[in-house]
């Protein structure tokens, strides 16, 4: 029987510590012999990184035991904090001291690097015999003196500097037989998806001599690999896409492998990721990114087939044994690691879901509307409850999700976080704005001087569009988003009249203190968002929304980890402070303990409570069973209006 109820008030069995304990994050997966090992977050043990087995009985083994935990911080974003040889010894950074530390399953781990507050440890990897990582060092100069390292595993100390000499080094690659490297290398203003160097030497006792130059940095070049026989396959975009490649050992010009209008590549944010593997038999299975993700094994004549694989989004290659790959992504309910075989067959491996059935996970609509710029991608997620109907004639409130960035993306799959929500008869709405990778390098320059212009006018046309179809309640529309997310949730509660109320993530609120109080990595990034400082600071003026802050009219609930080295919690609270003086409703969480991103269980679980109870009081819907959010500054209408005092 279907009862009718209104949308946002509907019951569903999928509480806040059910999409907590579905939220956990894969860093990165291995062969080592014939098991499997991945890395794991844990919200349940406060975010720490575990490596982890399946048993061949299937049970779920630690292999890294807390306190434990495997995490970089090099870049501040890490990754590639683990990797193993074929034998089963485990190498990671541990992270509270960085350094790099050996254990074999069953033993206590041994420190191979030495101790040392400023230096930094990633991107592991285990070839040819060798350990390769990212240094960091920090000391007096503004930029981290930045190097590819081989660490002996003998725990002599004797660190080895392969190479140097660049501002940022991601993605080192040892020949089979060990004699060249091969990596990616960029320095300030660029990012990684604008250009970089790809470059190959001859490794010595002492170092990498005569490098050679692959790809100049005219382009974003990244992920070389090397084939069975000595080949070099990396990514490259000078059609506009990133595909795939291919030279020789001899340094001949390289030529395009399998060229197609989709992406084999995103933005480089984390070390380790790979988005493509060489197979034994000279093959390649590749991510292939229009929109969604979708696997493809590409033969040695350039035929691509695609792999039966559920992965939309997400979706890495992290490692090839013969012609067996892991592959790591989510999937329509699931998230997790899969395991696929050399007939194309795949088993999930390790996944984090909901006990939910494919009832209650929401039909994926795509959604693609005009806007100032240009088309604009995006994912709609409409309101779906097996159990419930609304009202007749009502139209759903809606959710629109910002990613962050902004050169980021989302492949259109339901999280257990949108179902948190769709279940409830609230839709959620996934907006890929421009500058957004998956659709090629015109789209994601859409951006280039553009932060705060493009984005929030891409987020405002995309829900403009959801109404117009007459999908969603005009007046009950939120805008949510984190980090640089945030900045466009932020910019579009001033900009524009579209959003009844707004979440904020550890969002931007000043693109000025951004510039000058950010780590390294995206210290040079707003010169190519918004321009130079200081020859563009009217800019920086124009687009903060601190400097247009008269333009609040909606509530806005700000969430924000205390340990924020990327966007500091003192620009959520002048965002606050602003709040408060105009009258506008509004609350502010500040959780202990959490940095750029939350890990903690307890705080998953009271971030997605206070954000349906947010949006329940200002949109006029029970939620009964979340607590109320004390909003300050003011009162709300049941269309999400912010009513401010008066005296």
């Amino acid at each position: 029987m279907t009862t009718i109820a209104p949308y946002g008030s509907w019951p569903s069995p999928l509480s806040a510590a059910d999409a907590s304990a579905s939220s956990g994050r894969f860093d990165g997966a291995r062969f080592v012999g014939d098991e499997v090992w991945w890395g794991e977050s844990l919200p349940a043990e406060a975010g720490r990184t575990s490596v982890r087995r399946r048993t061949a009985s299937g049970d779920i083994e630690d292999l890294l035991p807390a306190p434990w935990s495997a995490q970089s911080r090099v870049h501040e974003y890490g990754g590639g904090a683990w990797t193993a040889t074929p034998g089963g010894q485990l190498f990671f950074v541990e992270k509270s001291d960085q350094r790099v530390w050996s254990l074999l399953p069953g033993s206590e781990p041994v420190a191979l690097t030495p101790p040392d507050p400023a230096t930094r440890h990633g991107g592991l990897r285990w070839q040819a015999g060798t350990l390769l990582a990212i240094r960091e060092v920090h000391g007096d100069a503004p930029v981290p003196a930045r190097s590819i390292v081989s660490i002996p595993t003998d725990g002599s100390g004797d660190v080895v500097e392969l190479v140097s000499g660049s501002d940022f080094l991601a993605q080192p690659a040892l020949s089979p037989d060990g004699s060249t490297l091969a990596w990616v290398e960029w320095d300030h203003p660029d990012m990684p998806w604008d250009r970089t160097r790809l470059c190959t030497g001859s490794v010595t006792g002492s170092g990498v001599e005569g490098r050679t130059v692959v790809s100049d940095g005219e382009t974003s070049a990244l992920q070389p690999e090397w084939t069975a026989t000595g080949d070099l396959l990396f990514v490259d975009e000078p059609t506009g896409r990133w595909n795939l490649w291919r030279t020789d050992a001899a340094g001949s010009p390289a030529t395009p492998v399998a060229p197609a209008d989709a992406d084999t590549g995103g933005g480089l944010w984390v070390l380790g990721v790979r988005w493509f593997a060489p197979l034994a038999d000279g093959g390649v299975v590749a991510v292939r990114t229009n929109g969604s993700d979708a696997l493809v094994r590409i033969d040695r004549d350039g035929t691509a087939t695609p792999l039966a694989l559920p992965v939309r989004a997400r979706a890495l290659v992290e490692d090839a044994l013969g012609d067996r790959v892991i592959v790591s992504g989510a999937a329509p309910g699931v998230s997790g690691v899969w395991l696929v075989e050399a007939d194309g067959t795949s088993t999930l491996v390790r996944g984090s879901a909901s006990d939910l059935d494919a009832a209650w996970t929401p039909p994926v609509r795509e959604l693609t509307v005009p806007g100032r710029h240009g088309d604009v991608h995006a994912f709609d997620h409409p309101p779906t409850n097996p159990h419930v109907t609304a009202p007749e004639g009502e139209k759903p409130p809606y959710v629109v999700l910002v990613h962050g960035g902004p050169t980021a993306h989302v492949g259109g799959v339901a999280d257990s976080k949108t179902v948190y929500f769709t279940s409830r008869g609230i839709g959620v709405l996934e907006v890929n704005y421009g500058g957004s990778t998956g659709y090629g390098r015109a789209y994601r320059d859409r951006l280039k001087g553009q932060w705060g212009v493009v984005d929030v006018d891409d987020v405002a046309a995309a829900a403009a569009g959801l109404v117009e179809a007459g999908r969603a309640d005009g007046a009950r529309i939120a805008i949510e988003g984190g980090s640089a997310g945030g900045w466009t949730v932020l910019a579009a509660l001033v900009g524009t009249d579209v959003f009844a109320a707004g979440i904020s993530r550890y969002g931007v609120g000043d693109a000025r203190t951004l510039a000058t109080d950010t780590h390294d990595f995206e210290a040079r990034y707003l010169d190519g968002l918004i321009g130079p400082l200081p020859d563009a600071e009217e800019l920086y003026l124009e687009r903060s929304p601190l400097s247009r802050t008269e333009n609040f009219r909606v509530p806005v609930l700000l969430l924000q980890g205390d340990q924020d080295e990327v966007v500091p919690p003192s620009q959520a609270e002048a965002i606050r402070y602003a709040l408060a003086a105009r009258g506008i409703p509004h609350a502010y969480v500040l959780y202990e303990g959490e940095g750029h991103g939350f890990r903690r269980a307890e705080t998953i679980v009271h971030s997605l409570e206070s954000e349906l109870a947010f949006l329940g009081q200002v949109f006029g819907f029970d939620t009964p069973d979340v607590a109320p959010v004390a909003l300050e500054g003011g009162s709300t209408d049941a269309a999400g209006r912010g009513a401010a005092q008066t005296a």
